[in-house]
C-alpha cells in the first residue's frame, strides 16, 4: 500500500469520527433532554442545555472536519488551487462555527467567560431545586 492511499484512508477515518461526533452529539443531547425533562427540570433549563450540548458537537465535528481537509491538502495535493480551496473551506467553517458560538453563547467567542459563568449558576440552581423535590426556590 502507497503511502498516497494510507492518508487517505486516515483522511477518510478522521471524517467517519467527524460525523460519528456529529450524530452521537444529537443522540446524547436529545437523550439527555428527555431524561432531565423526566427528572421534572423546566423547559427552559433543558433548552439551554440542549442548545450547548448540540452547539458544542457541531463545534468539534466541524473542527474534526477541518482537520481532516487540511491533512488531505497538505499531505497529497498540494497545489495553489487546492490550498486556495482549503482556504475557502477553512474560511466558511470558521464563519460557521463562529455562528454557532454566537447562536449558541449569546455572544462572540472571545466574551465567552460571563456568559458561562451565568449559564452554569442558572443550570446549578435549577439541578438544585429539581433535588430539593422541585419546591420553590433552591437554597443560598
Amino acid at each position: 500500500m502507497d503511502v498516497h492511499a494510507v492518508i487517505e484512508l486516515v483522511v477518510v477515518a478522521i471524517e467517519l469520527v467527524a460525523v460519528a461526533i456529529l450524530a452521537l452529539g444529537v443522540a446524547v443531547s436529545l437523550g439527555r433532554a428527555l431524561f432531565r425533562r423526566f427528572q421534572g427540570r423546566s423547559w427552559e433549563a433543558i433548552f439551554v442545555e440542549t442548545r450547548l450540548g448540540l452547539g458544542r458537537s457541531l463545534l468539534l465535528g466541524l473542527e474534526v472536519l477541518i482537520a481532516a481537509d487540511i491533512i488531505l491538502t497538505v499531505a497529497l495535493e498540494l497545489t495553489l488551487p487546492n490550498v486556495a480551496a482549503l482556504g475557502v473551506l477553512v474560511l466558511i467553517r470558521t464563519f460557521l462555527s463562529w455562528a454557532i458560538e454566537v447562536e449558541t453563547e449569546g455572544h462572540w467567542p472571545w466574551h465567552a467567560a460571563v456568559q458561562r459563568e451565568e449559564e452554569r449558576r442558572m443550570l446549578a440552581n435549577e439541578a438544585e431545586r429539581v433535588a430539593n423535590g422541585g419546591r420553590g426556590q433552591p437554597a443560598d
